[in-house]
């Protein structure tokens, strides 16, 4: 599967641009602020139906306009079919059209064209709270999961009324242990399916992501990812019952899979305190290289590889061991961005890569 083109209009810094695009390698080059990474956003969009980079679809409406709209042509490589898909946002109201047939839920439409993206923010997996791993690894397997993804958004739903009703016990309203009951009876099974699908997840990948640091750093450190799950010490409704108190003490569900998290260990200890930038480099791209494979191996399509300002955040030791990959056709169609077209055409040159430059203004 490949995107042979795609219609900007009012996207970011787009009023109109259109672009044709090789079924290989795509070098964006342009200035900074040129919209190098707006593009590579605006295909990860027809991919997820959501900017990679802004949690509200407002900000990525062109400056003084009320609207944007995607249009991208999807090229399958198996069926020889062509894919019409479509992202239209206006008014608060967004849209996904595939062959111009509108989806009725968005999540219908996640996982058919598959995208995995490699930016600078990747750092943030490694740094940032519990809540961005979390969010990391449910995307990856909510892509492929269906019914992980349904099950995601109820308990997420049920969870919002258990601490509403929760906060209002905090504040002084009579504590009514049936009506937390009703909720609680709801979200077990809910909780206990997903932290299943967690725990399968990382046994799953954990080989495929341990390979692919072990290449990209060149070096024997021990590397592991570990679920971390209150699931693991104590059943669902027994973590809910001997919480109850500090529940509704703090107005706050403080047992559940939603207090989960991942610890990254290099060598046993945690990478964010021990490892250094170089190894934390290795450790969050190995990572997408883990979801580019675990993508490809769940539906037998290469998703699209977005690498975004590599070659100024990886040094020559990673981007080497990438772009081997990339030569070897390991990843079907790729982006990368750059400032400097020079040096964009003279390394995939080198790798013996067939590429195709465009240029953003």
């Amino acid at each position: 599967m490949y995107l042979s083109n795609i219609k900007l209009t009012n996207f970011k810094n787009y009023e109109e641009a259109e672009f044709d695009f090789d079924p290989n390698v795509n070098g964006i080059v342009g200035r900074n602020g040129s919209g190098k990474t707006n593009l590579l956003d605006a295909i990860y969009y027809l991919s997820f139906c959501k900017s990679y980079f802004s949690a509200q679809d407002l900000f990525s409406v062109r400056f003084d306009t009320d609207f944007f709209a995607i249009h991208g042509e999807f090229h399958s490589l198996e069926t020889q079919n062509n894919t019409m898909v479509s992202c239209t946002y206006k008014n608060g109201h967004k849209s996904m059209r595939a062959n111009k047939k509108e989806y009725q839920r968005l999540s219908a439409h996640i996982g058919l064209f598959p995208v995995v993206m490699v930016s600078p923010y990747d750092s943030d997996i490694i740094n940032e709270g519990s809540d961005i791993r979390r969010k990391f690894f449910d995307m990856i397997v909510a892509q492929f999961d269906k019914e992980y993804l349904q099950q995601l958004i109820s308990y997420r739903k049920l969870l919002q009324q258990r601490n509403a009703l929760l906060k209002q016990f905090a504040d002084g309203a009579p504590f009514d242990p049936e009506l937390l009951q009703i909720i609680d009876e709801q979200m077990i099974p809910l909780g206990t399916f997903i932290f299943e699908r967690r725990r399968d997840f990382i046994s799953d990948v954990q080989a495929i992501f341990q390979q692919h640091y072990a290449r990209l750093a060149g070096e024997a450190e021990q590397v592991e990812v570990v679920y971390q799950s209150g699931l693991f010490e104590s059943s669902y409704p027994d973590g809910l019952r001997d919480n109850a108190p500090a529940d509704v003490r703090s107005g706050f569900s403080n047992f559940g899979i939603h207090k989960d998290d991942y610890a990254f260990l290099i060598n046993g200890q945690p990478v964010k305190r021990f490892g250094s930038q170089g190894q934390q480099k290795s450790f969050s791209l190995a990572l997408r290289l883990a979801q580019f494979d675990y993508s490809h191996q769940r539906n037998q399509v290469k998703p699209i590889l977005l690498l975004d300002d590599i070659f100024d955040k990886l040094d020559r030791t990673r981007i080497s061991a990438l772009l081997q990959m990339v030569g070897q056709d390991h990843f079907g169609q790729v982006f990368l961005t750059d400032t400097d077209e020079k040096r964009v055409s003279q390394i995939l040159s080198d790798y013996d890569i067939r590429h195709k430059i465009l240029q953003t203004s």
